[in-house]
């Protein structure tokens, strides 16, 4: 009997190695939870850009909106999880390119003074009427301005205005009536919201991810 005790003893069965499968799943989801929204926050500041990075940025979002569908609704099988991120992430490309726009020019651009040309309609290939300011700045630029620049229809003719230049000049110049670089806190709070609902959605399809079927 002691024997076999000793023998038994002597030749216990090997410790089976730590799973580490839980610890493998919630790495990747943190990494596509975190991924996802933060693509999709660049691709909306690069869209405000000319030169096609508008298209550029377009199609990175959409790519990112399609790859949150399928991690999350193809892969991990959160269909309602799927939808919510894919959605979401649209949603946030399009909050964050004028909301970063903003705080961008606004905080690193250089006042210009300008004074206000005239203002008018435009109408886009969609036929939206879209409102146009013309302003010329103190060197004497003649600039065009969009409602992508804040021109909504506030000014009027021979209105002193204040110019924020990118200073790379890469991006048209914002402009405001005066010259404080406050920014419009519920664009950029909208913006953070759609972040982190991006963010939960995929982090809640990857924890509960269900089995392939």
């Amino acid at each position: 009997m002691s024997e076999a005790q000793g023998e038994t003893t002597g030749h216990r069965a090997p410790t089976a190695p730590a799973d580490r499968t839980g610890t493998g799943h919630t790495l990747n989801t943190l990494m596509w939870a975190v991924l996802i929204p933060v693509v999709a926050t660049v691709a909306g500041f690069l869209a405000q850009y000319p030169y096609g990075m508008l298209w550029l940025g377009v199609v990175t979002v959409l790519g990112a909106a399609a790859a949150a569908a399928v991690v999350a609704g193809g892969i991990w099988h959160r269909a309602g999880a799927a939808t919510l991120a894919a959605c979401a992430t649209v949603a946030l490309a399009l909050s964050a390119g004028p909301a970063l726009y903003e705080l961008y020019v606004k905080r690193a651009g250089d006042r210009v003074d300008a004074l206000v040309a005239g203002t008018g309609k435009r109408t886009n290939h969609k036929g939206t009427e879209l409102d146009v300011c013309r302003v010329v700045d103190t060197s004497g630029k003649v600039r065009d301005l969009s409602e992508q620049q804040n021109c909504h229809g506030q000014f009027t003719p021979k209105q002193h205005v204040v110019l924020f230049v990118d200073p790379l000049d890469a991006l048209d110049p914002w402009v405001e009536a005066t010259d404080e670089r406050a920014v419009d806190g519920a664009g950029l709070g909208i913006t953070a919201g759609l972040f982190a609902v991006t963010g939960s959605a995929l982090l809640y399809a990857g924890l509960r991810r269900r089995p392939g079927r």
